[in-house]
């Protein structure tokens, strides 16, 4: 789980200040036993806390240790997410281990990326492919009949529980889900994003999970499996779209990677698409890459334009910054070699603070040009109207 910031608070409950004594403990254990101590306590108030739907006592503990106690920060907060995608059931006197996956399709397109609703026909041979080439035998599988965009996904660590706990159920049925869609949010329009399919997976306890878990498997051949099997059944729910499915995986490492992965896809979607929309080439191009703070740097900007025109900006990607990244870590240094890998040469690093600046009537991010100024993306009159950001 990325290490979140939340507000500072003056008081402290008594459970946000049993979860930091707790955290702390297993972050200076010095044993696997004393591991276990700390762990079963420690598992036992987050899994009450969340299934209470105590969200407050839980952000409250991690706020105060992610200043103070980095590495119980980061035991608290894997125990968090363990609580909420994982669980245990029961079925005729077996017990099963049960974990929500996503399964992570990065995509671009001109249109709107699809995101919504799923029938049975598209439903059971996406998880065909995926018990027979991701998970292990004697596995059971069940999806959510939805494809869900990054908006969509649960809110809190209740609701990703809730998931997790009905979604087991309908596993031990051998049914898949049907979302009531009711409530979810609109999706955001963005030329490049991230679309997932959510499910969960359910083995005898003590068993294994992935394929990668059984020894003639490993994580590059499942992911090559996935990608060779299941596109063709992604294809059609991505009409319009270029894509890459990413690893199937247990479910916030899942949406971590793609978090992580978006980024250098961004970039490689939107040199593409002023390729095709304006038939510009890679080496015609060139980039602006800014780093841009508001307390601290929150993420690197970069705005892309003709080598021949100085003070415009054509197009723009935000890269984030995730996780424990900060100025310290080579994070331009990745954004400048993500660059070459697409061709193109002429790149400007700005060295310079800039501030997180978007435009009042249309809430968009301005991009840096070579005069080192955040403007607004503005694509030539002649080329279609699309999305002015990638994702």
């Amino acid at each position: 789980m990325n290490r979140a910031r939340f507000g500072a608070r003056d008081r402290v409950s008594r459970d946000a200040a049993e979860l930091q004594r707790l955290a702390i403990g297993l972050s200076e254990s010095c044993c696997k036993l004393e591991d276990n101590y700390w762990e079963v306590r420690l598992a036992d108030l987050v899994k009450g806390l969340i299934q209470s739907g105590a969200e407050d006592e839980l952000t409250q503990a991690m706020d105060r240790l992610f200043e103070s106690h980095p590495r119980a920060h980061d035991e608290l907060a894997s125990m968090v997410e363990a609580m909420t995608e994982s669980d245990t059931l029961e079925l005729a006197g077996q017990k099963y281990d049960i974990q929500l996956f996503a399964a992570p399709i990065l995509a671009w397109s001109r249109y709107t990326i699809p995101a919504g609703p799923l029938g049975a026909n598209s439903l059971t041979p996406l998880a065909v492919q995926l018990g027979a080439h991701v998970f292990a035998q004697d596995t059971r599988l069940t999806l959510v009949d939805f494809l869900f965009s990054p908006d969509q996904l649960p809110r809190s660590f209740h609701d990703t529980w809730l998931l997790t706990r009905t979604l087991g159920e309908q596993a031990m049925r051998h049914e898949n889900l049907h979302l009531d869609t009711r409530d979810l949010p609109e999706t955001t329009r963005f030329l490049s994003d991230v679309r997932y399919l959510i499910g969960v997976v359910a083995a005898p306890q003590g068993g294994p999970l992935f394929r990668w878990n059984e020894a003639d498997a490993s994580r590059e051949s499942t992911l090559a499996a996935w990608i060779k099997q299941g596109s063709p059944n992604l294809a059609p729910l991505l009409t319009g779209c270029a894509y890459e499915p990413l690893l199937p995986n247990a479910y916030h490492n899942a949406c971590r990677q793609a978090d992580q992965e978006s980024r250098a896809y961004a970039v490689k979607a939107s040199v593409a698409f002023l390729q095709t929309t304006l038939g510009l080439l890679p080496e015609e191009m060139r980039a602006v890459v800014a780093p841009c703070y508001d307390q601290r740097l929150e993420e690197y900007r970069i705005g892309l334009s003709p080598r021949d025109q100085d003070n415009t900006v054509f197009h723009g990607v935000v890269w984030a910054l995730l996780g424990d990244e900060t100025e310290q870590t080579d994070v331009a240094g990745e954004i400048d070699a993500t660059l070459r890998q697409c061709g193109i040469k002429d790149i400007v690093s700005l060295e310079h603070r800039l501030p997180m600046e978007f435009c009042d009537d249309c809430g968009a991010p301005f991009f840096p040009n070579t005069e080192g100024e955040l403007v607004h993306a503005e694509m030539p009159e002649q080329a279609d109207t699309v999305p002015q950001t990638l994702h």
